[in-house]
């Protein structure tokens, strides 16, 4: 069913300026209902040299029909970001909120998977924050991880921030 509601959404998201797509790398079935963990490789667009691993669970047919809910997948995801190649940094958001990576729905129509980058001045640091974001009833569930900066050899297309 996500892939469904993703499908749809990925050619919105592939139009938009400087959204990460999402390649399946991964998909580990965990019961007899047809219910899996996804896990996907995103390469963030304003970051050469960064790719992050989400991993989130995709409810089957059966678990659909068994307890409603038929367009919803759970809000629960987990995320980890490595250097994969040479860093270097583009034109990326240096605010508080940092910027959008990705994003994708995991419900028909209001809730979405998002993956921000917020850059850590102070440690040199990038952080990447997985978590769910809805209309109301917000979710607590997120999962961060970070690169560190420090001692590589970066190259910043904007000049290092001072």
């Amino acid at each position: 069913m996500r892939k469904l509601i993703g499908g749809a959404l990925a050619a919105f998201v592939v139009l938009g300026a400087g959204a990460a797509v999402a390649e399946e790398v991964g998909k580990v079935g965990v019961d007899w209902l047809g219910n899996d963990i996804i896990v996907e490789a995103i390469k963030d667009p304003k970051v050469e040299g960064v790719t992050c691993h989400v991993s989130y669970f995709d409810r089957g047919i059966i678990d659909r029909l068994h307890k409603g809910n038929w367009f919803e997948d759970p809000s629960d995801s987990s995320i980890s970001c490595r250097q994969t190649g040479p860093i270097t940094i583009g034109d990326i958001d240096m605010s508080e909120a940092g910027e959008e990576v990705f994003k994708q729905g995991i419900s028909l129509i209001w809730k979405k998977q998002v993956v921000n980058r917020i850059y850590d001045k102070a440690n040199e640091t990038l952080i990447y924050l997985s978590h769910s974001r809805q209309v109301q009833n917000g979710s607590a569930k997120m999962s961060v991880t970070t690169v560190p900066l420090y001692g590589q050899n970066v190259v910043w297309t904007n000049g290092k921030p001072k």
